[in-house]
């Protein structure tokens, strides 16, 4: 059986993995194209899922090291989303 503390330090891990495969995504979409509303989605949706993985990580630890870094990569992905979004909303008529 896994304690607390091991299933917070899996967690703060797992809160990691969305913001490489986001970064993966952006690499593979590429493209003039490409749907840029499939990727933003994509992105808010591994975003959302590592910053409740860092938040619990942290309920279950209470170790703040790995919710800053998941806190600050998964935030820089919601970033780079809502600009995404907010690029396409201006270049359209």
């Amino acid at each position: 059986m896994l304690d607390k503390k091991k299933a917070g330090n899996i967690l703060g891990v797992a809160s990691l993995l969305p913001i490489i495969i986001s970064i993966i995504i952006f690499f593979i979409e590429r493209s003039p194209n490409a749907n840029i509303y499939f990727v933003v989605t994509i992105y808010l949706i591994l975003s959302m899922i590592g910053i409740l993985f860092a938040v619990f990580s942290c309920l279950m630890t209470k170790r703040f090291f790995l919710l800053m870094i998941g806190l600050i990569g998964n935030g820089a992905v919601l970033v780079v989303a809502f600009l995404l979004l907010l690029a396409m909303g201006v270049s359209e008529p």
